[in-house]
């Protein structure tokens, strides 16, 4: 496992599990919880950001360090590509010419799902203006080669809708991407615990995104360090390779030389 690195934009990671600050009670308990899942990469919506540095007195960007984590801007809340391109550009300002981004061009504020003419558009912009774009898509395997080609670093396909903790609604389709897509692909949005965070693992994605699965948790601090746990114990089973099924029952001791009553 050591040798087992998780590669984004030509940086290695240990860590497979990437987590988001938002709907904490305070930034306290978004700090602790985050250090507890021991993610690497952290994304914060560049909306919820203050421009100007020294206003910053309540910001998340205040209690985790760009030292210890990556700081994965992302544009949550934008519904067109334009919109998009502009949070993009903030953030890469907020966070001093980073050029990592999260690309999410959302449909509309009741669902929440991906737009992906508009995501399209915006991944095509951005990449081309030097952005090393992780994308939030739907599971829809033409989308997702389209962003792979344009030259997203990670194709991000959604589980099930943004917070609603429903699990992976289409494996199949998840599937299809992980079998078709060169990049990274990471699962990202509805996850509601620890087992589909493992089942996303043992499918063969390359790591899992969540937020409000450990924020609205009844003891975020402990399901971060289930979510953790969970993302390296399906790795693991995933390198390991399951058994075949089999369609009969197949006695675990062998038959051969057993004593007869």
């Amino acid at each position: 496992m050591s040798s087992d690195i998780f590669n984004i934009a030509g940086k290695d990671f240990s860590s497979r599990l990437l987590v988001g600050t938002g709907k904490y009670l305070d930034e306290k308990e978004a700090t602790a919880a985050i250090e507890a899942s021991e993610a690497e990469i952290v994304t914060v919506a560049i909306r919820r950001v203050e421009l100007e540095k020294n206003k910053r007195t309540e910001s998340i960007l205040n209690y985790i360090s760009p030292q210890k984590y990556t700081i994965l801007p992302n544009t949550a809340g934008c519904f067109n590509a334009k919109e998009a391109i502009r949070i993009a550009y903030l953030g890469r300002e907020i966070l001093e010419g980073a050029n990592l981004l999260k690309l999410e061009v959302l449909k509309d504020k009741e669902t929440l799902l991906p737009l992906m003419d508009e995501t399209i558009v915006a991944a095509k912009e951005l990449v081309k203006e030097g952005f090393e774009i992780m994308v939030y898509c739907t599971d829809d395997l033409n989308y997702a080669k389209e962003l792979e080609d344009i030259g997203c670093v990670a194709i991000m396909p959604l589980a099930a809708p943004i917070g609603s903790g429903q699990g992976i609604v289409n494996p199949k389709a998840i599937s299809s991407i992980i079998e078709k897509i060169s990049c990274p692909v990471i699962i990202d949005a509805g996850i509601g615990t620890a087992s589909e965070v493992t089942v996303a693992m043992e499918m063969g994605c390359d790591g899992v995104l969540l937020n409000t699965a450990i924020a609205h948790a009844k003891n975020p601090i402990l399901m971060a360090e289930a979510m953790k746990e969970a993302a390296r114990s399906g790795r693991k089973s995933f390198l390991a390779g399951r058994m075949k099924p089999q369609a009969k029952a197949n006695p675990s001791s062998p038959m051969q030389g057993i004593v007869n009553s």
